[in-house]
Order: structure tokens, then sequence, then C-alpha cells
């Protein structure tokens, strides 16, 4: 599958934890960024979440080139995004 993930997460978040295992077993890599390390990552997950620091977001490059950014999307909201 063509295209780029990247994830904006914390260390704490379950619900990272649980979409970076469904991408690992499906083959997608990723980037991972900690938004409590990276103060640029915050603002852009704030911009993204209307002000929320709201985890896991993903910012996916479909195969298109089409950029999409995703707040606790499913194994299956990837994989569309991936595709377009």
């Amino acid at each position: 599958m063509q295209g780029t993930v990247t994830m904006y997460s914390t260390t704490w978040c379950g619900y990272c934890r649980r979409l970076k295992s469904q991408m690992g077993r499906e083959g997608i890599e990723f980037t991972e960024v900690d938004i409590e390390q990276d103060p640029e990552a915050v603002a852009l997950v704030e911009k993204a979440n209307d002000g929320n620091r709201t985890v896991p977001t993903l910012v996916v490059v479909g195969e298109s080139g089409a950029e999409t950014t995703m707040t606790n999307p499913s194994l299956n909201e990837v994989k569309k995004a991936l595709a377009a």
C-alpha cells in the first residue's frame, strides 16, 4: 500500500496503542510523533481538533497525494485514506 501515515500520539493513550497494533498487523508503516515531546505537533493536533489535544490524530497522504487529517480513525478509515 502506497502513501504515508503520521500518527500524533502520547505514550499513555490506549486508543493510540490499539491503532498502532492494528496498523502493524496490517503492515501499514507510519511515523509516530509524541505530542508531549514536540510543541509544533501539539499545535497541529489542536488545529485539527478545534483546540483540543485529541489523539490519535493522523495525517495520511494517499496514493494520489491527497492529504487527510483524521482523529481516532478506524483501521478501515486509514486504509481508505491511503488508497485515495
